[in-house]
């Protein structure tokens, strides 16, 4: 089968567009001696948050490898917790999903959870699962998402995609998001496999257009055999289309699709 050959402007642009640095220079989150997230330098001054009467006691300004940082007391849960709140109370925070995510240190070790609607603003490193699939002949399943979303609303997306919770492994929210989005079950599908693993570097709307984007993708791919059709269960998703690969690209290329999905898309070759 001939992989998809975009063109090579387009895919450069698009590979910057998913490796981009802050807006603004960014001090380090600390808990303990690891690095949890990063805020933009004077965020939490401009917006009245280094004086809140709820964090005097859980943020403090400090010096990490002799430059500015900000210290996050422990117990770091109940920290965080607070921070989100008051990101929350201030109008800053992403859109409140009562959906908590891990806080791990840069090399991945998960030190507390926080409220999904907080990592932005806080520059907290995500991870997300998105499964692509293809029908026997080899068109491809996208899903379109619901107008409703917080992000990309309308846009093209591969089969499955979601965030891995604090309290989820990737195997299990690959196969819970997998039933959510499409209604399948993984053994309803043919030839899983992992396919790899894409990063999202970005500044990011949330927290007043303080945010920023540290995101790892770790995506799969299947086959969906004749008759296996999917069905949303959570109402974020508008459609399910079969698409060939002509069609795929085309819409690739006039940017109808994620940024994530077209990254992921991309380096399938498919």
């Amino acid at each position: 089968m001939t992989p998809l050959q975009p063109d090579a402007h387009w895919l450069a642009a698009l590979q910057a567009r998913a490796s981009q640095p802050p807006r603004a220079p960014r001090l380090p989150l600390l808990a303990g001696a690891a690095r949890v997230g990063s805020v933009e330098a004077g965020f939490f001054e401009k917006n009245g948050l280094q004086a809140a009467p709820e964090l005097r006691e859980v943020l403090q300004k400090t010096e990490h490898s002799g430059a500015p940082a900000w210290h996050l007391a422990a117990p770091l849960d109940a920290s965080l917790a607070a921070l989100a709140q008051a990101l929350r109370a201030a109008g800053l925070a992403g859109a409140w999903r009562d959906e908590l995510l891990a806080v791990t240190d840069e090399q991945g070790t998960a030190l507390g959870v926080v409220e999904r609607a907080a990592v932005r603003p806080l520059g907290i490193a995500t991870r997300a699962v998105h499964l692509l699939a293809r029908s026997p002949d080899g068109r491809h399943w996208v899903q379109k998402r619901a107008l409703n979303k917080a992000n990309d609303p309308g846009l093209w997306d591969t089969l499955m995609g979601g965030m891995i919770a604090a309290a989820d492994t990737l195997q299990t929210a690959l196969a819970r998001e997998t039933w959510e989005e499409a209604g399948l079950r993984l053994d309803a599908v043919a030839g899983l496999a992992r396919g790899g693993r894409v990063t999202i570097r970005r500044p990011a709307a949330d927290g007043g257009g303080a945010g920023y984007v540290l995101e790892h993708i770790d995506w799969f791919q299947c086959t969906l055999p004749d008759g296996v059709v999917p069905v949303n269960q959570d109402g974020e998703v508008d459609e399910f289309r079969l698409m060939t690969r002509d069609e795929l690209l085309a819409r690739l290329q006039r940017d109808e699709f994620t940024l994530e999905a077209a990254l992921m898309l991309c380096a399938a070759g498919v």
